[in-house]
């Protein structure tokens, strides 16, 4: 049962499902609040983004084929062709060759930005939300691939947007030694896009992390910011002392009540020169250390204010799901 991801105002959002190289040419199916589409690309390279139903007799798509910048169904050859409309009908008489307004596929809106594929199945809300490093030259971008994890995309975000659990999750990386105990903090708008909270940490510095943070001390400093953008992006900045920036946007995408896409892109000022698999290890590292603890708690985050004991580190999280309940019309 979806009753989390069946919420309407799920779908006026932008969700990222694929990067680029994922669809060439396609066709390539994902699911998406519970509804399985299809993606490819035409002649012109142009994306297309539909469900993944023949309007025919409703074989999936996405076991079909893209010939010459139109996708045909492997059951009965109909083709679709740009946005998503039907091209041609095999099995058409001349007297036929009227194709039926039935027969073409609803295109739902669709991006590509920061290296990723992005699907909006409803209204757009607008653009969307902008890392403005992505336009500044001194900052190289590093996609990091699209993983599926066993676990609600509510839940990733209340752990993204959450410290507390550094000292006991991330022992691995950089939580050994911390101090678990959370500074009162101000939740504010970190700019336009994004509600959080800034802070100061000294993180353990293994040597795995040295290329990351370009110190080859055991702690570094970093000051940091952690907010949200409604329904399910997290983005954590980090600045060491010696100017590095290293920008990290996570993306929890509802698959379905129980399984999210994940994804986390990286904007950088350093010399470009690092080797960009070597940038991100220690990152996977530690999303691999959230990823298992997160599959192990069952079921969707409540958004009910009430359900959940909650303490002042916990604030970014109670205000992110206050106004997730608020967007979803649902009552404490």
């Amino acid at each position: 049962m979806n009753f989390f991801v069946n919420n309407p105002a799920l779908r006026d959002a932008w969700y990222p499902v694929a990067e680029p190289a994922d669809i060439a040419p396609g066709p390539l199916g994902v699911r998406l609040l519970g509804q399985d589409l299809v993606l490819w690309r035409d002649d012109s390279s142009a994306l297309t983004a539909a469900l993944d139903r023949c309007p025919h007799r409703e074989a999936p798509l996405s076991i079909g084929c893209v010939e010459n910048g139109s996708l045909a169904c492997a059951y009965h050859g109909w083709k679709f062709g740009e946005e998503g409309r039907c091209v041609n009908i095999p099995s058409a008489s001349s007297s036929e060759a009227v194709i039926p307004p039935a027969a073409h596929l609803l295109a739902l809106d669709v991006q590509e930005r920061y290296g990723l594929v992005w699907v909006c199945p409803g209204k757009p809300p607008g653009d969307i939300a902008t890392i403005e490093q992505d336009d500044d030259p001194a900052f190289r971008r590093i996609n990091t691939g699209v993983e599926l994890w066993r676990t609600s995309a509510t839940r990733m975000v209340d752990n993204f947007l959450d410290r507390s659990h550094f000292p006991w999750v991330h022992t691995g990386t950089i939580g050994d030694g911390l101090d678990p105990r959370v500074p009162r903090f101000t939740l504010v708008k970190l700019d336009d896009h994004f509600t959080g909270y800034e802070y100061e940490v000294d993180a353990n510095n293994p040597t795995e992390a040295s290329v990351t943070s370009g110190s080859d001390e055991e702690t570094v400093h970093r000051h940091m910011t952690t907010g949200f953008h409604l329904p399910t992006l997290v983005r954590s900045t980090i600045m060491y002392e010696d100017g590095l920036e290293h920008i990290i946007l996570m993306a929890s995408t509802p698959v379905d009540d129980t399984t999210a896409l994940f994804t986390f892109v990286i904007w950088r000022n350093d010399d470009h020169s690092l080797d960009a698999e070597a940038v991100i290890a220690f990152d996977r590292a530690i999303g691999a250390e959230d990823r298992v603890m997160l599959e192990k708690v069952p079921g969707v985050l409540p958004m009910g204010q009430k359900a959940l004991a909650s303490v002042q580190s916990d604030k970014a999280s109670v205000e992110w799901r206050r106004q997730l309940a608020a967007l979803l019309d649902l009552s404490d």
